[in-house]
């Protein structure tokens, strides 16, 4: 039997909020050496300032190097395999690299181009609120609302057929739960990556309209292969999960914050600025990927040797009274502060436009909806091992 997963400090959150030993961490200034659940010992910096100094310095802090460090229960790859598997995705390369591949999809997360998304998306919305009501109250908002939405939008987005929707967020269920076993999760990624191969050889032979096929199209003789699968994964991955946990934590955040919902709906255009504090306030992705230094670096005081694993925790750093006032207290009337819930520099979140979008559309249709909504049945259940957090189940009436 596999030894239990313990939760590594910068994953650890009390419901909403950080870990009282996280905020501590962060408040005393330290930067300190913990252990992940990979047998791995990173640097986890915690104030915002470092936080943004790492994330916004690709030369010194690396996405690329990530790749050298062995994880306890990975198969030994070749070089060959290594390279396979980091092709196309954005999250394992650094400037040039990175640039060449995020070049070519910049053009289609403008919020210009997000903006011809907009009345399928009002559809897509309208149609799950139609299930919903039809279906009667008690419901998970969950699987009801907050996961199919954003996966139908990614799904016609990048041309994956919806119907394989159950398949995928299974698939992407394993490959985020640091609590099981690797060669679980790991043969979860190469099952992913097998389904995108299909998708993307089918793309080649007949490229539609969506994003796959623009790909195909416009870049196919600066893509191979192996970089339009990597792309394709990671956009179906990041495209439904992050944005599906979104929907529900910040639902149940404003049914839990009373005063912010009231406020919410007399005031119906601040929907903009409610999302930017519920992205800070929630900030579910717990650090981004790991960094690797380049070289010896000294941050707030603590010098880090060349080759070294340095984490952000996202929360602590959106949360930092030194970056914003009353740090702790759901404030839709902040407006966007310039918070790092999408990262920040280079590997800022690509797909943040449609995220955005998502959620301004999808809140307001809700409670306008189900103006009596409320938790009901089993309280909310969190989720806490996954690399994205989030609710796994969330009972709701009206």
């Amino acid at each position: 039997m596999s030894e239990p997963v313990t939760l590594p400090l910068y994953m650890r959150r009390d419901a909403f909020d950080p870990d009282p030993e996280l905020t501590a961490a962060r408040d005393e200034g330290r930067i300190r050496k913990e252990r992940t659940p990979f047998g791995l010992d990173v640097w986890m910096v915690s104030r915002f300032a470092d936080v943004r100094e790492v994330l916004g310095d690709s030369a010194r802090f690396s996405n690329a190097q990530r790749n050298v460090f062995s994880v306890a229960g990975m198969p030994a790859l070749s070089d060959e395999e290594i390279k396979r598997l980091r092709a196309g995705n954005l999250l394992s390369f650094d400037p040039p690299e990175h640039t060449r591949l995020r070049r070519m999809l910049t053009p289609e997360f403008t919020m210009r181009r997000m903006r011809r998304l907009e009345p399928r998306i009002k559809d897509i919305v309208t149609e799950h609120l139609d299930a919903m009501e039809a279906a009667g109250p008690p419901a998970d908002l969950v699987s009801a609302f907050a996961l199919p939405v954003p996966s139908l939008v990614i799904c016609e987005l990048l041309g994956v057929p919806y119907a394989d929707r159950a398949d995928f967020q299974r698939r992407t269920g394993k490959m985020l739960d640091i609590s099981l076993p690797m060669e679980e999760r790991r043969a979860a990624q190469l099952e992913s990556r097998a389904y995108m191969a299909e998708l993307v050889a089918r793309t080649w032979a007949e490229p539609g309209e969506d994003l796959l096929g623009m790909l195909v199209r416009e870049h196919g003789d600066d893509l191979s292969t192996d970089e339009l699968i990597g792309i394709a994964g990671l956009l179906l991955l990041a495209g439904h999960e992050t944005t599906s946990n979104m929907l529900g934590l910040g639902t149940l955040a404003l049914l839990r914050h009373p005063d912010q919902l009231e406020l919410l709906r007399k005031e119906p255009t601040r929907i903009n600025a409610a999302v930017e504090e519920m992205l800070r306030w929630l900030s579910i992705v717990h650090s981004g990927t790991f960094k690797v230094t380049t070289t010896d670096v000294e941050v707030a005081g603590q010098r880090i040797p060349e080759g070294e694993l340095v984490v952000c925790a996202l929360p602590a750093a959106n949360r930092d009274p030194a970056f914003i006032s009353d740090p702790d207290r759901l404030d839709i009337g902040r407006g966007d502060m310039g918070h790092l819930a999408f990262g920040h520099g280079v590997h800022h979140c690509l797909g943040a436009p449609l995220a955005r979008m998502e959620m301004q559309i999808a809140f307001p249709a809700l409670f306008e909806r189900f103006p009596g909504l409320r938790e009901s049945g089993p309280p909310a259940e969190f989720r806490s091992f996954t690399i994205v957090y989030g609710l796994r189940s969330l009972q709701v009436a009206w």
